[in-house]
């Protein structure tokens, strides 16, 4: 590699980095609020919540790499252009098309780091959050052992307790049962224990009232205990649906029978598709954002009022990049053997970076063509 190449290189992977960190430390400190007012007020602590904002990150960083590649790009050659170093590197004898290898070695990077996170750590971190939320969910302390607060947890079942006093105790317990579409049950108690039964769970409550509403006959019932046993493990299970996600599988596990993960997974073949083939045009959107970006502000010129026409063009050819990719994503999931569509807007970029360099290597051309036009 030339000198030349490892010095814009050099620079680009530094405010590379940069934008990157700035850029997933905001998203970051937005999910993590989420999570924390989730988590917390369910009663786990503070390492679980560490665990699922850490597992967050790679999806995180997947959304911000297009976007730090293309804000590297832009203010590396807005530096260089205004240092006239892009005017002597032309003086020299540089095309265009030379002074874009190093920016497309730099696409090229950013798009294997792309890859791994798609293929492989973004797939593997999804599976174990949807692990670790099933296991919550199956926790009966961490849904139920929360004092002063009323919790549901499942629709139709809320639960409140005043106090939990040092020997697991629960005082005056609150437990109202409406899953039954004509009728509510209300239990009332002065004390309650939870107890394990092998893989179910138990709540008996002492000294209490039970209530049954019907909303049909409007009719209440009541009936004084002075022990009662509620099986509440049926409200703090996780469905027994099918757990496993097209998401949840790296690209090697999605290479096999389409039909045979269809049927373990529930996914229609379209569906699968585009999870696959995203996957790698995902990349490819990267290194057309690293082009782009240094492309659009070579053949801006100098302007007294800075870059930011060029700036705004450029990202304005993102967005429509990235907005004629989602609108191809229900053509594939509507029909899987168009797959192919899931790489146009990257056939789109190269073409519109093509177009762009050839510009900028023949002014002249471009300048008669506009003199033609008027």
């Amino acid at each position: 590699m030339a000198k030349l190449d490892r010095y814009v290189l050099s620079q680009l992977l530094l405010l590379f980095g940069f934008f990157s960190l700035v850029l997933v430390a905001v998203l970051w400190i937005n999910r993590a609020v989420v999570l924390f007012d989730r988590l917390i007020s369910d009663g786990q602590t503070a390492l679980v919540f560490l665990e699922f904002t850490a597992l967050s990150l790679p999806k995180l960083i997947t959304t911000v790499l297009p976007l730090a590649t293309f804000a590297a790009s832009v203010y590396v050659t807005n530096r260089m252009n205004n240092e006239s170093e892009l005017t002597v590197m032309h003086a020299t004898g540089s095309s265009p098309w030379r002074l874009a290898r190093p920016v497309f070695i730099f696409g090229l990077i950013s798009a294997a780091m792309m890859s791994l996170l798609s293929h492989v750590l973004v797939p593997s971190a999804q599976a174990l959050v949807s692990e670790r939320e099933a296991e919550i969910s199956q926790n009966v302390t961490a849904r139920l052992l929360t004092e002063g607060t009323f919790l549901n947890p499942t629709k139709g079942v809320t639960f409140y307790t005043r106090e939990i006093d040092d020997e697991g105790v629960l005082r005056d317990v609150f437990l109202s049962d409406r899953r039954a579409p004509v009728e509510t049950v209300t239990y009332t108690a002065s004390e309650a224990y939870l107890v394990r039964n092998g893989d179910g769970s138990t709540l008996i409550m002492v000294d209490g009232l039970a209530q049954r509403l019907n909303t049909q006959t409007q009719t209440l019932s009541t009936a004084k205990f002075a022990d009662f046993s509620f099986d509440i493990s049926a409200i703090v299970k996780s469905d027994d649906g099918k757990s496993t996600s097209i998401r949840h599988l790296n690209s090697l596990a999605l290479m096999q029978d389409w039909d045979v993960i269809a049927d373990q997974t529930g996914a229609k073949r379209g569906s699968i598709a585009e999870e696959f083939h995203s996957r790698f045009a995902q990349p490819l959107f990267c290194v057309a954002a690293a082009l782009i970006g240094f492309s659009t502000l070579l053949i801006g010129g100098f302007s007294r009022f800075g870059v930011w026409r060029e700036v705004v063009i450029a990202f304005g050819l993102l967005i429509f990049i990235d907005g004629a990719r989602s609108a191809l994503v229900d053509t594939v999931v509507q029909d899987a053997s168009k797959w192919f569509v899931m790489y146009v807007p990257a056939l789109i970029g190269a073409a519109l970076v093509a177009g762009m360099l050839f510009t900028a290597a023949h002014p002249r051309w471009w300048r008669r063509r506009k003199e033609v036009a008027l």
